[in-house]
């Protein structure tokens, strides 16, 4: 299911948060489809099982699981992910046009950038 590279830059929790994410929106996980239990993937990749747990950790905040205390982890509804990380999203996008605007920059000039991004403004 899972396999780490070490050579990766990324931490190994980041590595297990992006791979589960990915199967999840592949559709390989399921709704509703129990993971394996924290030590039971601590032990497969021979990791901490702290590493896992942050990663569990994240991905339920991020809505691509939910747990049930003595159950375990399970994958979310579709419609709950798409609606939780847009929600997440725009509020990390708020926090950084907060801090653009107290250093000073414009509205426009982040207009501009935010245009670009969309491909407006293009011939």
């Amino acid at each position: 299911m899972i396999q780490l590279d070490y050579k990766d830059k990324r931490a190994l929790y980041q590595q297990i948060k992006d791979k589960i994410k990915l199967l999840i929106i592949q559709g390989v996980l399921l709704e509703d489809e129990k993971l394996p239990s924290v030590r039971e993937l601590a032990s497969n990749l021979t990791i901490n099982p702290n590493t896992i747990q942050r990663a569990y950790k994240e991905l339920e905040e991020e809505g691509y699981i939910y747990s049930i205390r003595g159950k375990g982890n399970f994958v979310c509804e579709r419609e709950d992910k798409s609606t939780v990380k847009v929600n997440a999203l725009l509020k990390d996008l708020d926090k950084l046009v907060e801090e653009i605007k107290y250093i000073g920059v414009s509205r426009e000039k982040v207009e501009k950038v935010i245009s670009e991004i969309y491909g407006e403004g293009k011939e």
